[in-house]
Protein backbone atom coordinates (compact mmCIF):
# COMPACT_ATOMS: atom_id res chain seq x y z
CA UNK A 1 0.00 0.00 0.00
CA UNK A 2 1.83 3.30 -0.79
CA UNK A 3 -0.96 5.63 0.68
CA UNK A 4 -1.66 6.30 4.56
CA UNK A 5 -5.36 5.71 5.30
CA UNK A 6 -5.88 8.08 8.01
CA UNK A 7 -7.35 11.76 8.46
CA UNK A 8 -10.94 12.42 6.55
CA UNK A 9 -11.96 11.34 3.71
CA UNK A 10 -14.93 12.60 1.70
CA UNK A 11 -17.65 9.64 0.76
CA UNK A 12 -18.70 11.73 -2.51
CA UNK A 13 -22.03 12.92 -3.89
CA UNK A 14 -23.23 12.17 -7.44
CA UNK A 15 -24.07 15.38 -9.08
CA UNK A 16 -27.09 14.95 -11.29
CA UNK A 17 -27.95 17.14 -14.79
CA UNK A 18 -31.32 17.87 -14.71
CA UNK A 19 -32.05 15.44 -17.43
CA UNK A 20 -31.35 12.91 -14.44
CA UNK A 21 -27.34 11.86 -16.70
CA UNK A 22 -24.52 12.54 -14.93
CA UNK A 23 -23.31 15.93 -14.10
CA UNK A 24 -19.65 15.28 -14.92
CA UNK A 25 -18.71 19.08 -14.88
CA UNK A 26 -20.33 19.96 -11.35
CA UNK A 27 -18.44 16.80 -10.12
CA UNK A 28 -15.20 18.24 -11.55
CA UNK A 29 -16.10 21.30 -9.62
CA UNK A 30 -17.43 19.03 -5.96
CA UNK A 31 -13.58 17.55 -6.38
CA UNK A 32 -11.34 20.51 -6.86
CA UNK A 33 -13.81 22.04 -4.43
CA UNK A 34 -12.25 18.76 -2.12
CA UNK A 35 -8.86 19.55 -3.03
CA UNK A 36 -8.63 23.14 -2.68
CA UNK A 37 -10.06 22.85 1.11
CA UNK A 38 -7.14 20.14 2.08
CA UNK A 39 -9.45 16.71 2.19
CA UNK A 40 -6.84 13.49 3.03
CA UNK A 41 -8.62 11.24 0.49
CA UNK A 42 -11.96 10.99 -1.63
CA UNK A 43 -14.36 8.09 -1.74
CA UNK A 44 -16.73 8.29 -4.90
CA UNK A 45 -19.45 5.72 -6.24
CA UNK A 46 -20.87 4.50 -2.39
CA UNK A 47 -24.07 5.20 -0.78
CA UNK A 48 -23.89 8.94 -0.74
CA UNK A 49 -22.80 8.80 -4.36
CA UNK A 50 -26.05 6.53 -5.20
CA UNK A 51 -23.88 4.25 -6.79
CA UNK A 52 -26.69 1.42 -7.05
CA UNK A 53 -28.63 3.50 -9.48
CA UNK A 54 -25.47 4.06 -11.47
CA UNK A 55 -25.14 2.06 -14.75
CA UNK A 56 -22.03 0.12 -15.36
CA UNK A 57 -20.97 2.64 -17.69
CA UNK A 58 -21.67 5.35 -15.57
CA UNK A 59 -19.80 4.24 -12.04
CA UNK A 60 -16.89 3.61 -14.17
CA UNK A 61 -17.26 7.10 -16.02
CA UNK A 62 -17.59 8.72 -12.21
CA UNK A 63 -14.12 7.08 -10.80
CA UNK A 64 -12.44 8.42 -14.31
CA UNK A 65 -13.74 11.96 -13.77
CA UNK A 66 -12.59 11.79 -9.88
CA UNK A 67 -9.20 10.55 -10.74
CA UNK A 68 -8.32 12.89 -13.62
CA UNK A 69 -9.12 15.73 -11.59
CA UNK A 70 -7.14 14.19 -8.30
CA UNK A 71 -4.26 13.51 -10.70
CA UNK A 72 -2.69 11.77 -7.81
CA UNK A 73 -3.08 14.70 -5.34
CA UNK A 74 -4.71 12.31 -2.60
CA UNK A 75 -5.89 9.02 -3.10
CA UNK A 76 -9.24 7.81 -4.46
CA UNK A 77 -10.73 5.00 -2.89
CA UNK A 78 -13.83 3.32 -5.02
CA UNK A 79 -17.09 2.29 -3.77
CA UNK A 80 -17.14 -1.12 -4.86
CA UNK A 81 -19.87 -3.35 -2.88
CA UNK A 82 -23.13 -5.65 -3.88
CA UNK A 83 -24.47 -8.53 -2.74
CA UNK A 84 -23.60 -11.05 -5.33
CA UNK A 85 -19.53 -11.93 -4.67
CA UNK A 86 -18.50 -12.46 -8.56
CA UNK A 87 -20.02 -8.97 -9.87
CA UNK A 88 -18.39 -7.18 -6.53
CA UNK A 89 -15.22 -9.22 -8.04
CA UNK A 90 -15.74 -7.84 -11.45
CA UNK A 91 -16.02 -4.43 -10.45
CA UNK A 92 -12.91 -4.84 -8.40
CA UNK A 93 -10.58 -5.70 -10.85
CA UNK A 94 -12.08 -3.40 -13.39
CA UNK A 95 -11.33 -0.02 -11.10
CA UNK A 96 -7.89 -1.54 -9.96
CA UNK A 97 -7.35 -1.11 -13.91
CA UNK A 98 -8.23 2.56 -13.74
CA UNK A 99 -5.53 3.35 -10.74
CA UNK A 100 -7.65 3.65 -7.70
CA UNK A 101 -5.46 3.29 -4.00
CA UNK A 102 -7.70 1.10 -2.54
CA UNK A 103 -11.63 -0.15 -2.52
CA UNK A 104 -14.37 0.23 0.35
CA UNK A 105 -16.94 -2.44 0.40
CA UNK A 106 -20.50 -2.71 1.92
CA UNK A 107 -21.41 -6.07 3.49
CA UNK A 108 -24.09 -7.24 1.29
CA UNK A 109 -27.27 -6.34 2.02
CA UNK A 110 -30.67 -8.42 1.47
CA UNK A 111 -28.98 -11.97 1.44
CA UNK A 112 -28.46 -11.73 5.14
CA UNK A 113 -25.44 -13.81 4.94
CA UNK A 114 -23.77 -15.27 8.09
CA UNK A 115 -20.75 -14.33 9.86
CA UNK A 116 -19.28 -16.82 8.23
CA UNK A 117 -20.84 -16.04 4.78
CA UNK A 118 -19.15 -12.57 4.96
CA UNK A 119 -16.00 -13.49 5.91
CA UNK A 120 -15.94 -15.97 2.76
CA UNK A 121 -17.59 -13.11 0.89
CA UNK A 122 -14.58 -10.65 1.76
CA UNK A 123 -11.73 -13.42 1.72
CA UNK A 124 -12.84 -13.72 -2.05
CA UNK A 125 -13.14 -10.29 -2.89
CA UNK A 126 -9.67 -9.71 -0.89
CA UNK A 127 -7.60 -12.52 -2.69
CA UNK A 128 -9.36 -11.55 -6.39
CA UNK A 129 -7.46 -7.80 -5.88
CA UNK A 130 -4.06 -6.44 -5.08
CA UNK A 131 -5.72 -3.18 -4.10
CA UNK A 132 -6.20 -2.62 -0.22
CA UNK A 133 -9.75 -3.63 0.92
CA UNK A 134 -11.61 -1.31 3.28
CA UNK A 135 -14.85 -3.06 4.68
CA UNK A 136 -17.83 -1.16 5.53
CA UNK A 137 -20.22 -1.98 7.99
CA UNK A 138 -23.60 -0.24 7.86
CA UNK A 139 -26.26 -3.06 9.36
CA UNK A 140 -28.82 -0.46 9.45
CA UNK A 141 -28.99 -0.35 5.17
CA UNK A 142 -27.83 -3.66 4.50
CA UNK A 143 -29.04 -5.98 7.63
CA UNK A 144 -26.42 -7.59 8.15
CA UNK A 145 -24.08 -6.77 10.96
CA UNK A 146 -20.11 -7.34 10.57
CA UNK A 147 -19.56 -8.78 14.12
CA UNK A 148 -15.76 -7.68 15.47
CA UNK A 149 -14.78 -10.78 15.53
CA UNK A 150 -15.42 -11.32 11.67
CA UNK A 151 -13.31 -7.95 11.80
CA UNK A 152 -11.19 -9.30 13.38
CA UNK A 153 -10.45 -12.93 11.36
CA UNK A 154 -10.83 -10.35 7.77
CA UNK A 155 -7.92 -8.12 9.72
CA UNK A 156 -5.33 -10.97 8.88
CA UNK A 157 -5.98 -10.83 5.50
CA UNK A 158 -3.11 -8.56 3.93
CA UNK A 159 -4.47 -6.56 2.08
CA UNK A 160 -7.78 -5.84 4.07
CA UNK A 161 -6.78 -2.73 5.73
CA UNK A 162 -9.51 -1.28 7.63
CA UNK A 163 -12.96 -0.86 8.12
CA UNK A 164 -15.40 2.04 8.08
CA UNK A 165 -17.57 1.43 10.82
CA UNK A 166 -21.64 3.05 10.61
CA UNK A 167 -22.95 0.32 13.09
CA UNK A 168 -24.40 3.35 15.44
CA UNK A 169 -23.00 1.37 18.05
CA UNK A 170 -20.11 2.58 20.04
CA UNK A 171 -19.94 -0.13 22.28
CA UNK A 172 -19.10 -2.25 19.06
CA UNK A 173 -16.93 -0.16 17.98
CA UNK A 174 -14.61 -0.47 21.16
CA UNK A 175 -15.06 -4.10 20.59
CA UNK A 176 -13.93 -3.91 17.26
CA UNK A 177 -10.74 -1.60 18.23
CA UNK A 178 -9.51 -3.99 20.76
CA UNK A 179 -9.81 -7.11 18.71
CA UNK A 180 -7.78 -6.02 15.70
CA UNK A 181 -4.13 -5.97 15.62
CA UNK A 182 -2.75 -2.60 15.55
CA UNK A 183 -2.29 -1.43 12.08
CA UNK A 184 -5.65 -2.28 11.02
CA UNK A 185 -7.73 1.46 10.42
CA UNK A 186 -10.95 1.95 12.01
CA UNK A 187 -12.67 5.06 10.61
CA UNK A 188 -15.92 6.14 11.36
CA UNK A 189 -18.54 5.95 9.04
CA UNK A 190 -20.68 8.31 10.71
CA UNK A 191 -19.77 12.13 11.34
CA UNK A 192 -21.15 12.07 14.64
CA UNK A 193 -19.10 9.45 16.03
CA UNK A 194 -15.80 10.84 14.35
CA UNK A 195 -15.02 12.44 18.20
CA UNK A 196 -15.70 9.51 19.99
CA UNK A 197 -14.53 6.28 17.82
CA UNK A 198 -10.70 8.73 17.23
CA UNK A 199 -10.55 9.34 20.88
CA UNK A 200 -10.47 5.39 21.35
CA UNK A 201 -7.89 5.06 18.80
CA UNK A 202 -9.75 4.79 15.20
CA UNK A 203 -8.00 6.96 12.80
CA UNK A 204 -10.56 8.99 10.78
CA UNK A 205 -13.84 9.20 9.02
CA UNK A 206 -15.32 9.05 5.41
CA UNK A 207 -17.59 11.92 5.84
CA UNK A 208 -20.88 13.01 4.59
CA UNK A 209 -20.26 16.21 5.98
CA UNK A 210 -17.56 16.81 4.24
CA UNK A 211 -18.79 17.13 1.48
CA UNK A 212 -20.08 20.61 2.82
CA UNK A 213 -17.48 21.41 5.21
CA UNK A 214 -13.99 19.45 4.11
CA UNK A 215 -11.47 21.94 5.57
CA UNK A 216 -13.81 21.60 9.25
CA UNK A 217 -13.74 18.31 9.14
CA UNK A 218 -10.34 17.08 7.77
CA UNK A 219 -9.43 19.99 10.65
CA UNK A 220 -11.28 18.04 13.37
CA UNK A 221 -10.07 14.84 12.49
CA UNK A 222 -6.01 15.84 12.60
CA UNK A 223 -6.82 17.69 15.96
CA UNK A 224 -7.93 14.43 16.84
CA UNK A 225 -4.89 12.84 15.30
CA UNK A 226 -3.00 14.74 16.97
CA UNK A 227 -4.27 14.19 20.59
CA UNK A 228 -5.72 17.21 20.69
CA UNK A 229 -9.09 16.72 22.78
CA UNK A 230 -10.53 20.00 23.60
CA UNK A 231 -9.82 22.24 20.65
CA UNK A 232 -11.21 18.90 18.50
CA UNK A 233 -14.36 19.15 21.19
CA UNK A 234 -15.27 22.74 20.49
CA UNK A 235 -14.92 21.67 17.00
CA UNK A 236 -17.32 18.96 17.02
CA UNK A 237 -19.92 20.68 18.56
CA UNK A 238 -19.76 23.05 16.81
CA UNK A 239 -20.73 21.47 13.24
CA UNK A 240 -22.95 18.57 15.37
CA UNK A 241 -25.81 20.39 14.17
CA UNK A 242 -25.12 19.48 10.73
CA UNK A 243 -23.80 16.30 11.14
CA UNK A 244 -27.21 15.91 12.36
CA UNK A 245 -28.78 17.43 9.89
CA UNK A 246 -27.60 15.74 6.94
CA UNK A 247 -29.83 12.88 8.22
CA UNK A 248 -33.40 14.55 8.29
CA UNK A 249 -33.92 11.98 6.15
CA UNK A 250 -32.25 9.27 4.27
CA UNK A 251 -29.23 10.17 2.97
CA UNK A 252 -27.74 11.85 0.75
CA UNK A 253 -31.15 13.59 0.17
CA UNK A 254 -30.49 16.35 2.61
CA UNK A 255 -26.67 16.68 1.90
CA UNK A 256 -27.70 17.29 -1.78
CA UNK A 257 -30.55 19.59 -1.26
CA UNK A 258 -27.35 21.44 1.45
CA UNK A 259 -25.01 21.17 -1.70
CA UNK A 260 -27.61 22.94 -4.08
CA UNK A 261 -28.32 25.36 -1.39
CA UNK A 262 -24.85 26.31 -1.37
CA UNK A 263 -24.80 26.62 -5.30
CA UNK A 264 -22.74 23.49 -6.10
CA UNK A 265 -24.73 21.15 -7.64
CA UNK A 266 -28.44 20.76 -9.20
CA UNK A 267 -30.53 19.09 -6.85
CA UNK A 268 -31.66 16.00 -8.52
CA UNK A 269 -31.68 12.61 -7.76
CA UNK A 270 -32.44 9.13 -8.70
CA UNK A 271 -35.62 7.32 -8.15
CA UNK A 272 -36.37 5.59 -5.21
CA UNK A 273 -34.73 8.96 -3.60
CA UNK A 274 -36.83 12.07 -3.86
CA UNK A 275 -36.67 15.44 -2.29
CA UNK A 276 -36.65 16.50 1.00
CA UNK A 277 -40.21 17.41 3.10
CA UNK A 278 -40.74 20.79 2.93
CA UNK A 279 -40.59 21.06 6.71
CA UNK A 280 -37.67 19.18 6.89
CA UNK A 281 -36.07 21.08 4.26
CA UNK A 282 -36.53 24.63 6.27
CA UNK A 283 -34.72 23.09 9.25
CA UNK A 284 -31.73 21.98 6.67
CA UNK A 285 -31.67 25.07 5.52
CA UNK A 286 -32.04 27.49 8.92
CA UNK A 287 -28.70 25.36 10.02
CA UNK A 288 -26.70 25.91 6.97
CA UNK A 289 -27.11 29.48 7.48
CA UNK A 290 -26.45 29.37 11.47
CA UNK A 291 -23.24 27.68 10.10
CA UNK A 292 -22.51 31.01 7.46
CA UNK A 293 -22.63 28.42 4.64
CA UNK A 294 -25.39 30.20 2.31
CA UNK A 295 -24.63 33.17 0.24
CA UNK A 296 -25.07 36.57 2.68
CA UNK A 297 -24.55 34.72 5.98
CA UNK A 298 -22.00 35.04 8.37
CA UNK A 299 -18.98 32.22 7.90
CA UNK A 300 -18.25 30.26 11.03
Amino acid sequence: MNFELRGCGTALVTPFERDGTVDEAALRRLVQFQLREGIDFLVPCGTTGEAPTLEHGEYLGVIRVVMAEVAKKVPVIAGVGGNNTRKVIELAQEVEKLGVEGILSVAPYYNKPTPEGLFQHFQAIAEATELPVILYNVPGRTASNIEPATVARLAKIPNIIGIKEASGSITQQMEVLSAVETGFRVLSGDDAFTFPLMALGGVGVISVVSNEIPAQMTKLAHLLLDGKLVEARQLHFQFLPLMQANFLETNPIPVKAALAMMGLIEEVYRLPLVPMKPENRAKLEKVLAAQGLLSGSTAP
